[in-house]
């Protein structure tokens, strides 16, 4: 068995943001090399008392350390999304244990919608529309492409997940969805 073959592979998660909604959608698919482990996977949650949902990408026991991470940081931060973001963000850089984690996330609340890296990146994009794994840029271009249509974010989400599971064999059509009224 080769190093590819061994490594976990893939997932896609997209973060969109448009009129009164955010939502976060994540694929189920886990795969180990050419072979899919696991078809349901829930890799999008809500965290804390439900006002931030985040999705990973990555190894699963590296995002539940995360996001268990988050929700620490958003307790002693009183909610303030971002805030929490950057400190866990020099954690995950600066810690021995969290900078061998590899995992991305995407996290966001009713106000700011952010991706979090392992090498302190906390990032903001311009248009609300934000996708990691390795579907995320076909979501991320289908999302752009279906954005000014008349359809809510949830609809964009969905059909933007859709054609990123048509187009990337480490991603599938059984999506977990959070939706959270923005302001």
């Amino acid at each position: 068995m080769t190093e590819e073959q061994r490594s976990w592979r893939g997932t896609t998660i997209l973060s969109i943001r448009k009129g009164n909604k955010v939502v976060i959608a994540g694929d189920g698919q886990v795969s180990l090399g050419d072979t899919v482990i696991k078809g349901n996977a829930r890799k999008v949650r809500p965290l804390g008392d439900g006002s931030v949902i985040a999705g990973f990408a990555g190894s699963t026991a590296d995002a539940f350390a995360l996001f268990e991470r988050l929700e620490e940081k958003l307790e002693r931060f009183n909610g303030q999304l971002t805030r929490a973001c950057v400190e866990m963000a020099k954690d995950w850089r600066t810690d021995r244990y969290l900078r061998r984690l590899e995992a991305m996330m995407i996290v966001v609340d009713a106000e700011v919608s952010l991706v979090l890296t392992g090498n302190g990146d906390v990032l903001e994009t311009p248009d609300g529309i934000l996708a990691i794994g390795s579907g995320g840029n076909y979501a991320l271009s289908a999302a752009r492409a279906l954005i000014d249509q008349d359809l809510d974010a949830e609809e964009i989400a969905r059909k933007a997940m859709g054609i990123a599971a048509d187009i990337c064999v480490y991603t599938n059509n059984n999506l977990t969805v959070e939706v959270l009224e923005a302001k």
